[in-house]
């Protein structure tokens, strides 16, 4: 992104943002208990998940609990965050989290992750999640704090990944449970994704890769210091996760039965089901916003402009007119711009 139109979009959003910033850092000091996310594993396994709030924009973080230790995925938007996240853990269990996984760049995916170190979790990021980091991380901190959410000194500092990997690898943990990590092929919601299946459990975490039933972050991936989305790219992520884990599977990972897709925002969905909506959803997206930008004819500037705020209040209602039980409406305001400007 031009840093004339980065800066304009921020200004733009601020106003919007800047309620999240009150409380950005400084959440309830008594969380809510972390949720079972789905049915014990046959050896006792379970599967919990901590949703921040809105000044977290809404982020998962899951827990695998084998009995003996935890592994999690995704670290929060804030070290606060993690901290409430960690914390509503602590409701449900004393095992150590001995792993933390990463799986995509964006900052509330890794913000938080010097908490989970500092609890003792390893982190553990594919080597193209690594390398897009500081990238990120100077996209975002930018953005943030042009847009009034933080200063300089507030934003969170990026930590530092511990494992990381290239392809697929295999954690192997105590008690003889395995988390199976896998790098998709192409860019997803972001330039780089990775997936972790639990064979226990026949789960499927996946990120921000899927919204079952709440609206996408439609930015892109932070590619060279710009928004890039690369809906293609999202799409053959998707389909790649049936060829993996669907019916008829060939992949040494692949459970016995269809898996729960597990994402960081919305719903748990049976896989073919969570696949086919989100497909059908990054398509009708598409079309929303190459026909509002079409329909702008020479008044496209204005989407960098002034009044740009007002295009994408619009752009947030006619996605409500096409996805009406669909939650989150707010990650289209903030969100869509990176796909706006794929289309100017």
């Amino acid at each position: 992104m031009r840093l004339s139109l980065f800066v304009i979009v921020a200004s733009v959003i601020a106003f919007v943002l800047l309620p999240f910033a009150q409380h950005a850092s400084a959440q309830d000091a008594t969380p809510m208990p972390a949720a079972a996310a789905g049915p014990a594993g046959a050896n006792g396994g379970q599967l919990y998940v901590f949703e921040s709030d809105a000044n977290g924009f809404n982020t998962k973080t899951f827990f695998y609990d084998t009995g003996t230790e935890v592994v999690a995925f995704d670290a929060q938007f804030t070290p606060d965050a993690a901290e409430q996240a960690i914390a509503a853990l602590r409701a449900e269990t004393d095992n150590p989290i001995t792993y933390l996984v990463i799986t995509h760049p964006s900052p509330d995916k890794f913000n938080g992750m010097t908490a989970f170190q500092t609890d003792g979790a390893k982190v553990v990021a594919s080597q193209a999640t690594t390398d897009a980091l500081p990238g990120v991380q100077d996209y975002k901190k930018a953005f943030f704090v042009g847009a009034g959410m933080f200063t300089d000194e507030t934003y969170p500092t990026l930590g530092t990944v511990d494992q990381t990997f290239t392809g697929a690898t295999t954690l192997d943990l105590g008690n003889g449970q395995t988390v199976e990590l896998r790098e998709l092929s192409q860019p997803g919601i972001s330039s780089t994704q990775t997936v972790a299946f639990i064979p226990e459990l026949d789960a499927l975490i996946v990120g921000d890769l899927v919204h079952h039933k709440a609206h996408a972050w439609l930015e892109g991936g932070i590619v060279d210091g710009k928004a890039t989305p690369t809906l293609d790219g999202w799409i053959a992520d998707l389909r790649e996760l049936e060829q993996l884990y669907g019916a008829g599977a060939v992949s040494p990972t692949a459970g016995a039965a269809e898996p729960m897709v597990y994402g960081g925002r919305g719903e748990a969905a049976p896989l073919s089901i969570a696949v086919a909506d989100q497909i059908a959803y990054l398509e009708q997206a598409d079309k929303i916003v190459s026909d509002y930008v079409a329909s702008l004819g020479h008044r496209k500037a204005e989407l960098s402009g002034p009044d740009a705020s007002k295009h994408y209040a619009a752009l947030q209602a006619k996605f409500k007119e096409a996805f009406p039980d669909y939650d989150l409406g707010y990650m289209i305001l903030y969100g869509v711009y990176g796909l706006v400007n794929s289309k100017l």
